[in-house]
């Protein structure tokens, strides 16, 4: 990383920390007002982003407003990994807690419910190129391919919620890397 530290931060963090990582709410870094996000960084700046569970709350204007902001400030070759509800999870009792509205913890500020399709076209939409990681298809058959908790960990998924210890698929999400074209790793 040419002698200079990681630059990785975590969007909506709700008091969630990890190591190399720099926590950050909307009083710090607002996804929707760039001025805040030029506040601290430059465009073209940074590694990573992480955002568990924040882009269901953004209206649809709001949800590309946001991901044209962390696309201004990823390098490339930067990604952002983020992971919401899924909208095609089989179970009517989990998609009852999430949708917006739904009766689940923070649902009542839940602005959409995206599934695979729609969510990767929102990021496709901007200018990333995307890799989904986990979801529900179309025919509610469940889809997984191995990610690095390291490069952005994601608690709601299926490896790591623990609601799957006791009814596997219980809880899941939709997890993408959003991957800014230019420098590929090797």
């Amino acid at each position: 990383m040419s002698g200079r530290p990681s630059r990785k931060i975590v969007i909506g963090s709700s008091g969630t920390a990890f190591d190399g990582w720099v926590s950050t709410d909307r009083e710090v870094v607002d996804l929707l007002r760039e001025d805040t996000w030029a506040e601290y960084f430059g465009r073209d700046s940074l590694d990573a982003i992480l955002a568990e569970h924040v882009w269901e709350h953004l209206s649809p204007e709001h949800a590309v407003r946001a991901a044209r902001n962390c696309f201004r400030y990823l390098k490339p070759g930067g990604y952002l990994r983020v992971a919401v509800p899924d909208g095609y999870h089989p179970d009517p009792s989990y998609i009852a807690d999430v949708r917006p509205g739904g009766t689940g913890s923070g649902a009542d500020d839940h602005k959409q419910l995206y599934n695979h399709v729609s969510f990767a076209d929102l990021f496709a939409s901007v200018g990333f190129k995307v890799h989904l990681y986990e979801y529900f298809d179309s025919q509610g058959r469940f889809q997984v391919r191995e990610w690095d908790p390291a490069d952005g960990m994601i608690q709601r998924s299926v490896r790591f919620d623990t609601r799957n210890a006791v009814a596997p698929l219980a809880y899941t999400s939709i997890v993408l890397d959003a991957i800014k074209p230019g420098i590929e790793s090797a």
